[in-house]
């Protein structure tokens, strides 16, 4: 009963900073936190009761989005496909903890988001899909989920993968022709040669993939994703100018767009391996081609008012 009302509580002030209503006084950041320690809540962790129903719905959203989301997850991926473990993999941009992260700065948005602002940035990015509507009973099923296995861990905690994917220690550049001969070799028993996937295992590239705004978009995101995670039977073999080599062969395929992607760092500073145009930054190895969204409008997620220009302060 006890954690099943601290989670109430945190999807209450996930809720109000989603949906502008109210400030929160600045927390004071926690100087320790044993994050060995501490235990992310399993499925069987549940409590068995009304807010129980609504996480564990969350729980299914992500690991059938598709299915259950048609209307916003239009490719033919899950919020799991990244998000390894039901979000608890630290390798694999994991979930925990994101309750204490948010509302938070982010660079590629020039502004202050929530959580809920996040989630649909995956929805209309990660999976070229349509933004969720911020008060809808899906949304509130997927942050009542993070808020559950993000319990107990307090505002300012140091997390592995908090900041997402592990940062590759080397920055390498990935050769295609030896990406296409170490995905042909390692990667096609799950993925297909064209890369379409197989059921559970998503596509690659493709008008069902993950679309140009992506962070796995990205040469160095996506190799960092596939040294620490790729293949699932032996995560870890392969050498870093590899895994930099087979990101930069699949990223080198035709993928849906991101509409709205050239206001992106408005502030300046973009990622080096960006693939798009956005101020101050030129394309790096874009795809071959880009697949037109059908739906553009839901596709973007509203910028908060707290975006930042040029000359503010």
């Amino acid at each position: 009963m006890q954690r099943s009302v601290r989670v109430a509580a945190l999807v209450a002030v996930a809720g109000a900073a989603a949906c502008g209503g109210g400030t929160n006084p600045p927390a004071k950041p926690v100087a320790a936190f044993d994050e060995a320690a501490w235990k992310a809540p399993r499925e069987a962790d549940i409590p068995a009761d009304s807010l129980g129903v609504s996480i564990k719905r969350g729980l299914y959203l992500l690991r059938f989005t598709p299915e259950s989301l048609p209307a916003f997850a239009t490719s033919n991926l899950r919020c799991t496909s990244c998000h390894q473990d039901d979000g608890l993999k630290n390798t694999a941009a994991p979930l925990t903890g994101s309750h204490a992260r948010f509302p938070k700065y982010m660079p590629r948005s020039g502004a202050v988001i929530s959580l809920a602002d996040r989630v649909n940035y995956c929805f209309t990015r990660s999976l070229a899909g349509n933004a969720i509507p911020v008060g809808s009973k899906e949304m509130t099923d997927i942050l009542a989920y993070l808020a559950f296995i993000s319990h107990d861990v307090p505002v300012g905690a140091k997390m592995a993968g908090a900041a997402g994917l592990v940062s590759m220690k080397d920055t390498l550049v990935g050769d295609t022709a030896r990406g296409r001969a170490k995905f042909e070799q390692t990667c096609v028993v799950c993925h297909q040669k064209d890369g379409s996937g197989n059921g559970p295992i998503p596509p690659l590239w493709g008008p069902k993939s993950y679309s140009i705004g992506a962070s796995m978009a990205r040469e160095e995101r996506a190799a960092s994703f596939i040294w620490h995670n790729m293949p699932q039977s032996a995560p870890g073999s392969l050498q870093p100018q590899e895994a930099f080599d087979v990101a930069a062969f699949i990223n080198s395929h035709p993928r849906p767009d991101s509409p709205g992607k050239e206001g992106d760092w408005p502030m300046g500073g973009a990622p080096k391996d960006v693939p798009y145009a956005t101020k101050g930054h030129e394309p790096y190895r874009p795809p071959a081609s880009l697949v037109a969204r059908k739906n553009a409008a839901g596709a973007l997620v509203p910028n908060p008012p707290s975006v930042l220009r040029k000359g503010d302060k």
